[in-house]
Parts: C-alpha cells; sequence; structure tokens
C-alpha cells in the first residue's frame, strides 16, 4: 500500500473530537477540528459532495455514519479508495460490538473504542478488520478481562476471517440471492433508468477449513468454455467479492473458488445494468373539479408470472399539500392518508402475479387560493415491494 495514513479520528455531529488514535505523531487534533471547518464551507457548495478534503498539507477522508463521523488525516500519498473502504469496515465492526454505532455508545465505551483502534490499524497501515475474530480476544465484559486472551491463531493466519478447530455434526450451507430493483419510468411509460443491484449472501456452518467453489451462470464463463449460452447467461458488473475470494483464481477461469467465514456474511455483490421492465406497474389519473375536490383514480397491474406473488407492496401516490377530508376505496388493500409524507399509501400485502387494482380516492381543496401561490411541483408515484424466491437478472 502507497502511503499510512497518520491518525483516525471519531467526531461528533458539530465537529467536535470524541475519540482519536494518534499512529504517526504527525496531525495534530486541532487539525481535525480545522478539518471541520472545512467541511462546512464545502456543504455551501452543492457540486462538491466528495468524502475527501485537502488542507495545508494535510488530507483528511471521511464518512459519516448516523451523528458519527469517521475520519482518517494523512500527510502522504495514500491510496483514499481503500482507506475510505477500511472506515466503512470500522463501522461494521463497531456495530457488531455496539449494536449501533451512535456518539452516545462510543462515549460508553470508550476502552473498547481504543483497544479496537490498536488492533484495527497499526503504524497508520490497515490491519484486520473481521469483527467475528476481534471479537476472540476483545472481550466487551469487563469480568472476562481478567483472564489474559491470546490472540487467535486466525489473527497471524492467511486465513485471517476464520478461526481454527471449528467443528460441527452436521455441515450446512445455505445460499440466498437477494436483488433490488431500482426502476425510473416518466408520465409518458418511457423507462428512464433502470439498473439491478443484488448480493449472494451465505451463511456456513461447516468443519475445519472447507474448500468451496461456486458455478453461476455467467456469460464470461459460459463462453470460455465453450458452451451454448442461448440465452440464460448474465453479464455481471461492478463485482465485488468479500476478502474469503480468491481474486486471482477469478481472474483466471471465472471460477469463485474461497475458504469461507463462519455464520452469515455477502460473498459477493454485483450490479445489472439491463433494461428491466416495471415488474408492477402503476397508472395514475387525476381531476381538479373546480377548486373544490380532487379525484384520483390509481390503477395498479403486476406483469409477472401467475406463479411469482410480491408481499409487502407499498404505493405512495402524492396529493396535493392542501388536501383535506378523505374519501378512499380501494378493490384490494388498504390505503391511507399521510399528510406529513402528502401523500396517500395504498398497501397491499399480497400482490399475486397477472392481477389489477384500483384505488379511487376524492379529497377537498380550499376554496380559497393565495394568489402569490408557487406552482405545484408533481412529484413521482413510489412503489415498493418484495418478491420472494424471484430474480430478475436470472443469476442461476
Amino acid at each position: 500500500m502507497a502511503g499510512a495514513a497518520s491518525a483516525l479520528f471519531l467526531l461528533d455531529i458539530k465537529g467536535r473530537v470524541l475519540v482519536w488514535r494518534d499512529y504517526r505523531g504527525d496531525v495534530s487534533a486541532a487539525q481535525a477540528e480545522r478539518f471541520f471547518t472545512k467541511l462546512i464551507e464545502k456543504e455551501g457548495d452543492p457540486q462538491s459532495q466528495d468524502p475527501v478534503v485537502y488542507d495545508n498539507g494535510v488530507t483528511y477522508m471521511f464518512v459519516q455514519h448516523s451523528n458519527v463521523y469517521l475520519m482518517t488525516a494523512t500527510r502522504q500519498n495514500c491510496n483514499a479508495a481503500s482507506l475510505l473502504f477500511f472506515l466503512h469496515r470500522v463501522v461494521d465492526v463497531f456495530k457488531h460490538y455496539f449494536e449501533e454505532l451512535e456518539e452516545e455508545s462510543l462515549r460508553d465505551n470508550f476502552v473498547v473504542v481504543y483497544e479496537l483502534l490498536d488492533e484495527i490499524m497499526d503504524f497508520g497501515y490497515p490491519q484486520y478488520t473481521e469483527a467475528k475474530i476481534l471479537s476472540e480476544f476483545i472481550k466487551t465484559d469487563a469480568y472476562r478481562m481478567e483472564v489474559t486472551q491470546r490472540p487467535p491463531m486466525a489473527v497471524t493466519n492467511a486465513v485471517s476471517w476464520r478461526s481454527e478447530g471449528i467443528n460441527y455434526k452436521k455441515n450446512e450451507v445455505f445460499l440466498d440471492v437477494v436483488e433490488s430493483v431500482n426502476i425510473l419510468v416518466n408520465s409518458n411509460g418511457q423507462i428512464i433508468r433502470s439498473d439491478v443491484v443484488g448480493a449472494l449472501k451465505m451463511r456456513t456452518y461447516l468443519s475445519g477449513m472447507p474448500e468451496c467453489k461456486l458455478g453461476l451462470n455467467d456469460r464470461v464463463l459460459l463462453e470460455a468454455q465453450g458452451r451454448v449460452t442461448k440465452g440464460k447467461a448474465i453479464d455481471l458488473e461492478d463485482i465485488k467479492f468479500h476478502q474469503c475470494v480468491r481474486l486471482a483464481r477469478f481472474e483466471n477461469d471465472r471460477t469463485i473458488s474461497f475458504i469461507p467465514p463462519d455464520g452469515s456474511f455477502d460473498l459477493m455483490t454485483y450490479r445489472l445494468s439491463t433494461q428491466v421492465k416495471p415488474l408492477i406497474w402503476v397508472e395514475a389519473q387525476v381531476e381538479k373539479h373546480s377548486r373544490s375536490r380532487v379525484e384520483i383514480m390509481v390503477k395498479a397491474r403486476s406483469q409477472y408470472k401467475e406463479r411469482s406473488t410480491a408481499t409487502n407492496v407499498e404505493i405512495a401516490v402524492p396529493v396535493p399539500t392542501d388536501a383535506s377530508s378523505p374519501n378512499i376505496r380501494t378493490s384490494m388493500g388498504s390505503a391511507a392518508y399521510a399528510p406529513e409524507n402528502d401523500a396517500l399509501m395504498w398497501k397491499i400485502r399480497s400482490f399475486p402475479g397477472g392481477k389489477e387494482f384500483m384505488l379511487r380516492a376524492e379529497f377537498t381543496l380550499p376554496s380559497i387560493t393565495d394568489e402569490e401561490a408557487t406552482p405545484e411541483r408533481k412529484a413521482p408515484i413510489r412503489v415498493k415491494f418484495e418478491i420472494p424466491y424471484f430474480t430478475v437478472s436470472g443469476i442461476q
């Protein structure tokens, strides 16, 4: 790795230093407060939302989580991406220990925080950030601290994410594919933006140091093997693996080979920027009768096969800010007016494929309007839902 971080700071929402660990002695706490002043100056400029601030020979890289800023400062030429990734891993470690990373949880656990900061970075170079391994020798309970703990072998092993000597009577592996689809459609029904973000989530209960291999219907792999794809292959983009995956092996023959951590973890995340048709198509008609009332008719149609069923469907239909006295009828599910969101919330617990449901709503409007009122903005209809046992990408 190129350069090293000089110090790691944890700041509150007002920029005051809560905890800091000096690794190289060339950046002071006063400079961290200068960073926050620079950050506030940059927030006035909407063009600059980058997580890197440079001031007077010191580069600050930061992430915000809840009401805490995590920030590294360095005077050297560092790999910014790796340090930002390191900060996200630090957030995961703290969440593993304190359930939630907030200012209050840091104040309550100063001793543990400093112990962790000593282990996860050494002389400004990131070390191991696997929370399960750290918790084997940094115990939060005070009574356990009396026993002198030896660091587990995993800390010095090549496989730093898994302890030795794990034993199960029954060896099991569970693999789930979880995909989220983001689609933006304009008022003419044209798809403006469409992408699929997916994750392969694993739970492993295996003995010893198992070697696992996983094959996907990845177009590059199938074509390299000379197999006919017949439209079932997919083009994965922006693939990000867990550290247990052998990247050199994947680069050579696209095989995902790894020794898994014990328990639950995300093996891989990916993105597909393919054109996906909206799975639940929503149409709305809005009629304003003079200035006294407005009528809204919403049609929701499921565009997937009958054997699939969407659950926890939530459709948010925007309504005028000054609407009142709602009168709502639905053919399925329940609907309620949410004035705090200026929206009508239509919830359908189960939405089978190939079905169409309707909603009619009527609102009264004030008869007197402000002459200088700003023109009403037209917010989009938002649709949220889950479909179990269904992948949009067709990954297998």
